[in-house]
């Protein structure tokens, strides 16, 4: 499934994100959706979210 549409994309759901400070090397943080944040049905870089940590990334993976 893709991360860059927001209906994959459910709370709980265990994700690898992108931080703000990791776009680029593209290393990936790993957790559950605890929050959607990006309002619009799809984003080409990956739905906005933050993790049960409080960390907040976009969307490059499913797990």
């Amino acid at each position: 499934m893709s991360g860059t549409k927001r209906a994959n994309i459910k709370y709980g759901l265990d994700v690898g994100v992108v931080l703000k400070e990791d776009q680029s090397t593209g290393r990936l943080t790993y957790g559950k959706v605890q929050k959607i944040l990006t309002n619009s049905p799809t984003h080409p870089h990956g739905i906005k979210v933050r993790l049960n940590t409080g960390e907040v990334g976009r969307v490059k993976e499913i797990v």
